[in-house]
């Protein structure tokens, strides 16, 4: 796939998939209305964790396309494994990053559904992840894939090296 078709498949999946499951939902669900006026404390801790997500969301997409030469999504995937930026470190930061946008909304507009959205769609993740994509990069890309998974924990950030 070329970087160019890669890249326009990568923006229109991210519309649909992060930008459905990580800003329509929750905005179904909440409105993004507070009852009351956020205390500053509780505003921080949302705003943060709403920005880290979309801070580490857009490089880990755009590292699709430019690196890996395809999109995220099943039907359009890579032609290589993507192991720079922020896979780097973790080898789910699409997830982990749409997982606390979600939570950065549920700090910010309290709702038990919300609440409850985010439980859901980060074990729906988390499920989605070892059951179909490890599989699936494991038979498409082999030792480089067991490799990396290997030395990148899934879900826990490893700090980067220092100088």
């Amino acid at each position: 796939m070329r970087r160019l078709t890669a890249a326009v498949g990568s923006a229109a999946f991210f519309a649909v998939a992060p930008g459905v499951v990580a800003g329509l939902v929750p905005w179904m669900i909440t409105g993004w209305r507070a009852d009351d006026p956020i205390p500053p404390g509780r505003w921080a801790v949302g705003v943060a964790l709403v920005a880290a997500g979309t801070a580490v969301l857009v490089p880990a997409f755009v590292r699709f396309a430019h690196d890996g030469l395809g999109t995220p999504a099943p039907m359009a995937p890579t032609d290589h494994l993507v192991v720079a930026g922020p896979y780097r470190w973790v080898r789910n930061p699409m997830y982990l990053a749409v997982s606390s946008t979600i939570a950065g909304q549920a700090v910010l507009f309290p709702s038990a559904g919300l609440l409850a959205y985010w439980v859901a769609t980060t074990v729906a993740m988390v499920l989605f992840s070892r059951l179909v994509e490890e599989p699936s990069l494991r038979a498409r890309f082999g030792t480089d894939y067991d490799q990396y998974r290997s030395s990148v924990r899934g879900w826990l950030p490893r700090r980067p090296a220092v100088g």
